[in-house]
């Protein structure tokens, strides 16, 4: 690992101030550390943000906010988010393990880097780590990436399954940084890789999120559904929230959002538009599915997601449905 230098913010704007080049925030450490170790990331300089006051969920009129540094075994143990957001407190839940999550924060989820085997092995190339090197998954291991919203320069997909949850209920991503404060939608805050696969998210440098707000809870019922090699501790292959509003048998409202198959979590607005104001029923899900999958450009290796993200969405919504 390579030598840093290490110091500890007092409060956001000295977060952003130390932040300067060559610096990293550190939250909870459990993806940082992990690439520092690997020597894909490489900072000069560390910026503990872990310790500042930014560790508070509350509500705020109807809605939510939720601060940066919550660790993830805390929003999802919450009562509020547990009652208003259960799809929310499910997807935290079917992440990592429970160590895992008793150390990793909100906003470190949502940064999280991509598990692609190349981006995490410096003796090979990778667009990611070095702009321009190439893409070795098109043509080598791309069983588990993207099959979404892919360029020619990366395949890889946002391993979050938090970020797929905040997606399908339009989350607010509140940031400071030496460009002052702002605000940040989800689905906006992740970026598909087109020419520039090493920026993961429209944050700047020194950029530093302080909250995450969620809108008043959607009308409907909701539910997170994964599918994954294994029952715990793996990424998802294809992965659903999905929030479904059905007055007498018609599809008033729906919210649809896909992970693990695009480089950003994947808001399946053709299938949403499809579906509202029509009718609740499998034959009108089986349609508004193929309808979102239509983009889908799959790898010869990873082609089986498109019959599984198919099935996925038609099988969530006939239970939300019923």
């Amino acid at each position: 690992m390579k030598t840093f230098d290490y110091a500890r913010a007092e409060s956001p704007s000295d977060a952003v101030r130390r932040c300067g080049p060559g610096a990293m925030y550190l939250g909870g450490g459990t993806n940082l550390v992990d690439l520092m170790r690997l020597g894909v990331a490489r900072p000069d300089h560390l910026v503990d943000v872990s310790r500042l006051p930014l560790d508070a969920i509350e509500e705020a009129g109807d809605r939510l906010r939720v601060g940066a540094a919550v660790r993830n075994s805390d929003l999802a143990a919450d009562p509020l988010v547990r009652s208003r957001y259960p799809m929310l407190a499910r997807a935290v839940l079917s992440g990592a393990s429970g160590q895992v999550r008793n150390m990793a924060t909100v906003a470190g989820n949502l940064l999280q880097r991509t598990r692609c085997p190349y981006f995490q092995d410096v003796s090979r190339p990778c667009n990611k780590r070095e702009p321009g090197s190439g893409c070795p998954a098109i043509e080598g291991d791309h069983t588990n990436l993207a099959i979404l919203g892919t360029s020619h320069a990366c395949v890889a997909t946002h391993p979050s399954d938090m970020a797929v949850a905040l997606a399908a209920l339009g989350a607010e991503v509140h940031v400071t940084g030496p460009g002052g404060d702002r605000i940040v939608p989800i689905p906006g805050l992740h970026r598909l890789p087109g020419d520039a696969p090493e920026r993961d998210t429209v944050l700047e440098p020194g950029d530093l999120i302080t909250a995450v707000e969620l809108p008043a809870p959607p009308p409907g019922a909701s539910l997170y559904r994964k599918v994954r090699e294994r029952a715990s501790f793996a990424f998802a292959l294809v992965s659903i929230a999905a929030v479904l509003d059905v007055r007498d048998g018609v599809v008033a409202g729906c919210r649809i959002a896909l992970g693990g198959v695009a480089h950003a979590p994947w808001r399946a607005e053709r299938a949403e538009q499809v579906l509202i104001g029509g009718p609740a029923t499998g034959e009108a899900f089986l349609t508004a599915a193929e309808a979102e999958l239509e983009q889908a450009r799959p790898l010869p290796r990873n082609a089986f997601k498109l019959p599984l993200a198919r099935n996925l969405i038609v099988r969530t919504l006939e239970e939300l449905a019923s």
